[in-house]
């Protein structure tokens, strides 16, 4: 397709999308490419998304310096004398921002590349083909019209309902992760990755951290075994877990902030110097006018086809307002294939959700991609399942590495590999020798007879593929 000359005060576009982060980003790069006129129009306060800004980039790095900071308190293990191992939580938190300042840095080039044009503007649809632009600089149009559009405008926390949340106060996962200094107590309402990693962090940093989760486990689209070890990790480090609880509300006293809550019968009230509220995230549409657009939504969230088609044709979405995967490698395969199919409607591509891939980056990290057991049985596939402990391992040993483990699930027939789990040691590097098995729909029999070096930690995988390749013909 021939490329079309931009002109910066365009109104027309072949593809307006909605959203710089890193599902826009990619949609508009992909756009672009295939000779499309191309706009991108992000209306945030920053622009980057979600993952650079305030998710991924920033958490994965204190994450890493909890860790070392762990590791060097835990220096006696191997012998070695580190007599007081502290911090400087500023120091910290600055390595932390001019990382991320360098990430958005990159981002903001890319944007100004002349790709395709970009506009800092929020847009709210007036019918299926234009949307309208507020607080636009410069000499951005005051509309846009297109003949498709990608939708991308990510998340927002979660509104909070807990009775009297509001009025006491709270800090959310954005504040979490911009500390001046760490709270001496915290109260940490949630289970799912961002509660526990966070959970751990602050913890780490000498923060008493007490966890409220409404399920009966943590992480709970993980299987139980899984998420076991994580909760074990915590409670051995000095956090406090509950699971199975109903919030009753939240209060303010003397200084310090509480929560009632209930379980198995009986009323607690546990107090703390600050809250952190990490109970989701909701998708960003909420000002979009979707319906002036034709656009069905469930929720706030958009509802598409496996080609991330909405309902109204000419319209498409990706990444997290889409849900209810917000994890930026979805966002970025959606945002591309997106944009593919509005280029090539003759050869759309659809999502394949069997490689589906989440990672906690808790210490030790959780994993899983694929049909987990929970998975398997609500929608009653036949599987066979077996575990291989960390313990029990040679590399992880050496590392004094001992929690956890590494799970696969086959086809109890063929012994095609239909999942794989691991927590453990760089949990989130190992699932991905699974994910490559699984794309090339391997067997076990294929994965346990694959040469792995020894001693490493990769080679755990071929335990349980032993084990599951006995009764399998594949």
């Amino acid at each position: 397709m021939k490329k079309t000359p931009l002109k910066r005060n365009s109104r027309n576009f072949d593809v307006a999308i909605l959203g710089g982060g890193s599902a826009g980003y990619a949609a508009a790069r992909t756009a672009a490419a295939a000779g499309l006129k191309t706009v991108l129009i992000e209306g945030g306060a920053e622009v980057g998304g979600l993952c650079i800004l305030r998710g991924c980039m920033p958490s994965k790095a204190l994450l890493y310096a909890a860790e070392v900071l762990h590791l060097a308190r835990s220096a006696k293990t191997w012998g070695l004398r580190i007599p007081k191992a502290g911090f400087d939580f500023k120091a910290v938190m600055a390595r932390k921002n001019a990382m991320i300042a360098d990430f958005a840095r990159d981002r903001r080039a890319s944007l100004s590349a002349g790709q395709f044009q970009f506009i800092r503007a929020r847009a709210s649809f007036t019918d299926p083909h234009t949307v309208a632009l507020r607080d636009a600089g410069g000499d951005a149009p005051q509309s846009v019209r297109a003949k498709y559009f990608i939708v991308c405008t990510g998340s927002v926390i979660a509104p909070a309902t807990t009775p009297g949340l509001a009025e006491t106060g709270f800090l959310t996962s954005d504040d979490a992760l911009s500390l001046r200094a760490p709270p001496r107590s915290l109260i940490v309402l949630g289970g799912g990755p961002v509660a526990v990693e966070l959970a751990q962090f602050l913890g780490r940093f000498d923060v008493k951290v007490t966890l409220l989760q409404r399920n009966q486990q943590l992480l709970r689209e993980f299987d139980a075994d899984a998420a076991g070890v994580v909760e074990k990790t915590l409670q051995r480090e000095g956090i406090r877990v509950w699971t199975g609880v109903q919030l009753v509300e939240a209060f303010g006293r003397k200084g310090r902030k509480g929560v009632v809550f209930q379980r198995e019968g009986q009323t607690r009230r546990i107090t703390a110097e600050q809250i952190l509220f990490a109970l989701g995230r909701v998708p960003a549409t909420a000002s979009l006018s979707l319906d002036k657009a034709g656009v069905q939504t469930d929720g706030g969230r958009i509802l598409t086809n496996a080609a991330m088609q909405t309902s109204a044709p000419h319209i498409y979405a990706a990444g997290d307002c889409t849900g209810p995967h917000q994890i930026v490698h979805i966002a970025v395969a959606q945002g591309e294939m997106a944009a593919h199919n509005v280029a090539h409607p003759s050869a759309p591509r659809s999502m394949d959700n069997r490689l589906l891939v989440s990672v906690v980056f808790t210490d030790p990290q959780a994993a899983v991609v694929g049909l987990t057991e929970k998975q398997a049985r609500a929608r009653n596939i036949p599987f066979r399942a077996a575990s291989y402990p960390f313990a029990d391992h040679g590399k992880s040993l050496i590392m004094e590495a001992r929690e956890g483990f590494v799970k696969l699930l086959a086809d109890p027939v063929s012994g095609e590999i239909l999942g794989g789990a691991c927590v453990g040691p760089q949990g989130g590097e190992l699932i991905h020798e699974i994910v490559v098995a699984m794309s090339q729909r391997m067997t076990v029999r294929q994965l346990a007879l694959m040469p792995h070096y020894h001693p490493t930690l990769a080679e755990i995988w071929t335990y349980p593929a032993e084990e599951l390749m006995g009764n399998a013909k594949g």
